[in-house]
């Protein structure tokens, strides 16, 4: 396994790539109402990556091997789809929870996070999802420093998550990121404390723990027999709920690099501060 290490100067323009993708999400923030369509919303922070930012949306026409070309500019997964799922002409109703995921390109350096929203009043189950997934993740970001293991960041997910009666998804994971969308190493959501990679500064990945209401296993979104390639719900059709970071190995700690001024702030337990390097 080769994981890429960031000089100073590649570190700097992640910061660029990933407050900008952090923006997107803060000026969606308003337009996540009900009445919406998942692609006005698409349509909205196309149009913001390419004429404001002078970005490029990462997604579109994305085409991993076995995947068709992603044919929208953001990631938006409601209720029971757990990622991956495709704007187009569904609307957003009272109650809905979703996430929306954002990877913008600036100078060929990768930013990539997600939001979990809360259309209108949710339930105190889905606001109670939301919270303990943003709260999952943040433990993981937490294990992040020089000498912890990939396997630490995953077990705490796990343990805390499993913990509070939800489950961990496994066939999705964090990933490497920088100058491609998707590099080594992957950052499992489960796992075992002390076990796999071992963290250097330098090293940038993204933490996205995918966490169901339900019980944990996964399907193709299949409408009608038909399957757009990319949806992916839970099996049993409970609620599932994802946030994301694109985080840096420091010297001492850990640094957020998809941080901007619509961040929501860290939960009370975190000790080291979001930005700090």
């Amino acid at each position: 396994m080769t994981i890429s290490i960031k000089s100073a100067a590649d570190i700097e323009g992640m910061r660029i790539a990933g407050r900008l993708a952090s923006e997107v999400l803060d000026m969606l923030t308003p337009h996540v109402r009900p009445g919406i369509t998942t692609g006005e919303l698409d349509k909205l922070a196309h149009d913001h990556i390419v004429h404001e930012q002078q970005a490029i949306p990462a997604p579109l026409n994305y085409q991993p091997s076995g995947y068709p070309p992603y044919p929208k500019s953001v990631c938006t997964s409601i209720n029971e789809q757990v990622c991956h799922g495709v704007p187009g002409e569904r609307v957003l109703k009272t109650g809905d929870i979703v996430n929306i995921d954002v990877t913008v390109i600036k100078d060929g350096w990768h930013g990539d996070t997600s939001r979990m929203f809360i259309v209108g009043d949710g339930t105190i189950a889905a606001r109670r999802l939301c919270t303990i997934t943003y709260e999952a993740m943040w433990k993981g970001i937490e294990k992040v420093r020089p000498g912890a293991r990939l396997g630490d960041i995953g077990h705490v997910i796990q343990v805390f998550a499993e913990g509070q009666g939800f489950s961990v998804v496994r066939e999705f994971c964090g990933h490497g990121i920088g100058k491609k969308f998707h590099e080594e190493p992957q950052v499992l959501h489960y796992g075992r404390p002390g076990t796999l990679e071992e963290l250097v500064p330098g090293m940038v990945f993204t933490i996205e723990p995918m966490i169901n209401a339900g019980r944990r296993e996964i399907k193709e979104d299949r409408k009608g027999g038909r399957y757009d390639g990319w949806t992916i719900v839970t099996k049993d059709r409970s609620l599932s709920a994802q946030w994301e970071h694109t985080v840096l190995v420091t010297e001492t700690g850990y640094e957020i690099l998809t941080l901007s001024a619509g961040s929501p702030p860290p939960p009370a337990f975190v000790k080291q501060p979001a930005a700090a390097a």
